[in-house]
């Protein structure tokens, strides 16, 4: 088991991530990049040997989502991810896509939900082009943020028979 004092340790700029990729590739590991849809974290992880996984940065979050969001600030979004066992490392970005940050990276392997298409894929385009792969995950439906919150917003609804209160 990990231990919990290197969970923070997850957490990289882009210079200290591609020090840590130019080990990971010399040790031969295939990189595997996903960003945006956590619930696809596991299958992502089956597809290489390190998972790095972009977060949005609250700035950006609020731009494509609306100010009611992020529900999480992007600090403690980053912390929960940099918990779980699967990921390796865990970085930020501001922009409306990650797509500068995975020229930099260049993954062996993009992950996106299975909501997208190849072609609306930030990235797609280059990682193919350099011999990568693109790998469409599947969506579990009901447990995006947006629907959550859409499910919270709803009135509640009793499963009580009428008069049994």
């Amino acid at each position: 088991m990990r231990s919990i004092q290197a969970i923070p340790n997850k957490i990289h700029t882009i210079e200290s991530l591609l020090q840590r990729l130019a080990v990971f590739r010399l040790q031969d590991k295939k990189i595997v990049f996903t960003n945006g849809v956590f619930d696809i974290l596991s299958e992502a992880a089956g597809y290489g040997d390190i998972l790095i996984v972009a977060v949005n940065a609250n700035s950006s979050v609020k731009k494509l989502k609306g100010d009611s969001r992020p529900v999480n600030d992007e600090q403690a979004r980053m912390l929960l991810l940099a918990s779980l066992v699967q990921t390796d490392a865990i970085i930020l970005f501001e922009e409306d896509t990650p797509l500068e940050l995975i020229k930099k990276i260049m993954p062996d392997v993009l992950v996106k939900g299975g909501d997208y298409t190849i072609e609306q894929i930030a990235g797609a385009k280059e990682v193919l082009a350099a011999g990568g792969e693109v790998k469409l995950a599947t969506i579990v439906e009901g447990i995006s943020t947006t629907e959550i919150i859409r499910k919270l917003s709803e009135p509640p609804t009793s499963s009580l028979p009428p008069g049994s209160i």
